[in-house]
């Protein structure tokens, strides 16, 4: 191919490139915009979700702490008699 052919079809690249520049920025920018509201809205999701997370838990605590108590004490009866799970297999 001839070099003032070449540089020809590159002029003609760069000129195109160039007219598409706005929408390509429009395009982009409208991407960021997304992603930046997708990213707040998962962000303020999992801080919803572990504040729901945290009022079970203080709404289930008069079950669950009464158990964790009973499983501590049965877990230190069963440290202080020197009998494990391990040693009884």
């Amino acid at each position: 191919m001839n070099t003032f052919l070449k540089v020809l079809l590159i002029l003609v690249a760069v000129v195109v490139a160039v007219k598409l520049l706005p929408i390509a920025f429009v395009v982009r920018c409208v991407a960021a915009g997304l992603l930046a509201g997708l990213a707040v809205l998962g962000v303020s999701l999992a801080a919803l979700l572990l504040c729901a997370a945290l009022a079970v838990a203080a709404i289930l605590s008069p079950i669950w702490v009464p158990v964790l108590a009973i499983v501590g004490i049965v877990a230190l009866c069963k440290r202080s008699n020197g009998t494990s799970a391990a040693k009884m297999v």
